[in-house]
């Protein structure tokens, strides 16, 4: 005798073309129309991305004709082959900043892909990336964004392949063409002066110590009391903590004069040389100062001089004064931390400008 099965309200989605999936008492099922024939079977999951996933490949083995297959040899998932990828990045020890970087960029790649149906790795083809260009620029990113965020996506397959989670590179063939490089804005003398000038009181020893020392915000931001050596007039940019520097490399910075002076300014009743004010909630002001804060006051100092720039363009102005005074590129390189001779090239147009600011003087007429 036949047990009857009571008649259950089920909600299908078409995943496919001819696969509907639909869940039933927490699990998974496909239900498709192939040759006249329902098939209808469980997914042996209670994830409805797997089940998606699952319901796809077994789509796909109709369509070419194949017999029905058991889910057996499940197909990697967008999202475990991202999960690996992080945890193997967090056990190589990679920067918190990267990893941080990777994270956000993988998981709008896997939103994406979702938005269009897709969920398994070996679905990130050329003509997916070519997709995801396009919508990138449509949303306003950059060339060099996109470029950069190819590159991940590059990154996950080449380690998925790796790791034997696909067979074959779904990207074997794609072509990652590096957007031109932009010269980097800076301040002239007279701007840069103008600008700390007409900065805040209170940030302006931060602003006045970024330009004298080519530093990025978070190497100012972690530098600590045990980094400065004021007898020697050096500053060690070196990792902490949970922080490292962008390169992982340390550094040494020597002082100018005005640098050494800020520095003898400087309370240190904390750990970090620079803090923000006190604060509900750090009543003694011992904690570091906020990128945000300080970001907001040189926005409205820019705004009031009708200025473009922003925090890292105290960097560049740095950079622009040392290869206009005719500093070595090796020494620049070893003060701002760059690595490469490319890099620094972004900056060869403030030279050409002082060149060409130079042959006006010499051809200036007597007065």
């Amino acid at each position: 005798m036949k047990t009857k099965i009571k008649n259950v309200n089920m909600n299908y989605e078409r995943v496919g073309e001819i696969a509907s999936i639909f869940n039933r008492n927490g699990v998974w099922y496909i239900n498709m129309q192939f040759h006249g024939k329902q098939i209808r079977k469980s997914l042996k999951t209670s994830n409805k991305k797997e089940a998606r996933a699952r319901a796809l490949a077994l789509e796909r083995e109709h369509l070419k004709g194949d017999t029905v297959k058991t889910v057996d040899s499940e197909p990697v998932l967008i999202a475990d082959a991202i999960e690996a990828l992080i945890q193997s990045c967090e056990a190589e020890d990679l920067r918190p900043k990267t990893i941080s970087k990777y994270k956000q960029v993988l998981k709008g790649v896997d939103e994406f892909a979702e938005s269009r149906n897709l969920y398994r790795l070996e679905q990130l083809d050329i003509r997916f990336v070519d997709a995801y260009r396009q919508y990138r620029k449509q949303k306003g990113a950059k060339p060099k964004t996109i470029h950069t965020e190819v590159g991940v996506i590059r990154r996950l397959l080449l380690f998925a392949k790796t790791r034997r989670m696909i067979d074959e590179d779904p990207l074997e063939g794609l072509r990652l063409t590096e957007p031109k490089t932009e010269p980097q804005p800076f301040w002239n003398l007279d701007e840069l002066d103008q600008v700390l000038k007409s900065s805040s009181k209170v940030h302006r020893p931060v602003f006045t110590f970024l330009a004298e020392t080519g530093m990025r915000i978070g190497e100012l931001q972690w530098l600590t009391w045990d980094d400065v050596d004021l007898k020697q007039k050096l500053i060690h940019i070196r990792p902490k903590d949970d922080w490292t520097t962008k390169t992982g490399n340390v550094r040494t910075i020597p002082m100018s004069e005005r640098a050494r002076e800020i520095l003898q300014e400087q309370s240190r009743h904390g750990r970090w040389v620079f803090t923000a004010r006190a604060s509900p909630n750090y009543p003694q002001g011992d904690h570091q100062v906020s990128e945000r804060r300080l970001l907001e006051s040189l926005k409205r100092t820019l705004k009031k001089l009708e200025l473009k720039g922003h925090l890292h363009t105290f960097r560049h102005t740095f950079i622009s004064r040392a290869i206009v005074a005719g500093i070595p590129e090796a020494i620049i390189r070893k003060w701002v931390g760059h690595v490469d001779h490319k890099t620094l090239q972004h900056y060869t147009h403030i030279a050409d400008q002082a060149s060409q600011a130079a042959m006006e003087r010499l051809n200036r007429p007597d007065a």
